[in-house]
C-alpha cells in the first residue's frame, strides 16, 4: 500500500509539473516552485514561532499541551512537504501550515496520538507469566491484606 501511494504521488507531481509548465512555460514554472518554497518557509517560520509561544504558555499554566503538540506535528509534516520539489507537495505543505487547516486536522492528529499512546501504554504494564504457569487465571478479591499463616506452593519441576 505505501508503494502505491508513493507511485500515485509521483504521478500527480509529474502531471502537475507538465500541466503548469505547458500553461506558463518552463522558467516561470521553476520560478513558481522556488517562490512557493520561499513563501512556505516564511509562513512556517511565523507559525512555528506562534506554536512554540503557545507551548511555553501551556507549560507555564500547567495545562495539557496537546493542542500545541498537534500543531507542531502538523507544522513538521507541512515543512517536510515544502522541502519536497513539486506543486502538489507545496500546496499540501502550505495547507498544513495555515491555521484554519490545522484547526480542521487537529482532532484527527490528537485521536491518532491517543490511540498510539493507549496501544503503547497497554503493553507497557503487562507482566509475562512465569515459565511454570499453565495460563490459568483465578479471579479473586482481597479481603484482608495481612497474611497470618500462608502455605507456599512450589512450582512444578521440569524434567
Amino acid at each position: 500500500m505505501p508503494v502505491l501511494i508513493f507511485v500515485l504521488y509521483v504521478v500527480a507531481e509529474l502531471a502537475a509539473l507538465i500541466w503548469v509548465g505547458g500553461a506558463i512555460g518552463v522558467l516561470p514554472t521553476i520560478a513558481l516552485l522556488i517562490l512557493g518554497s520561499v513563501l512556505g518557509g516564511a509562513l512556517l517560520r511565523r507559525e512555528g514561532r506562534r506554536t512554540m509561544q503557545a507551548l511555553r504558555e501551556a507549560s507555564s499554566q500547567h495545562r495539557s499541551p496537546s493542542t500545541e503538540l498537534a500543531d507542531g506535528a502538523l507544522l513538521g509534516v507541512g515543512a517536510f512537504l515544502l522541502l519536497l520539489p513539486g506543486f502538489v507537495s507545496d500546496v499540501a505543505g502550505i495547507l498544513l501550515i495555515l491555521p484554519p487547516t490545522r484547526w480542521l486536522l487537529r482532532p484527527v492528529v490528537k485521536a491518532s496520538a491517543a490511540r498510539r499512546v493507549q496501544l503503547v501504554g497497554s503493553g507497557m504494564w503487562t507482566r509475562t507469566r512465569p515459565a511454570w504457569s499453565d495460563g490459568e487465571v483465578i479471579d479473586g478479591e482481597v479481603i484482608d491484606a495481612e497474611v497470618i499463616d500462608a502455605e507456599v506452593i512450589e512450582p512444578p519441576q521440569s524434567h
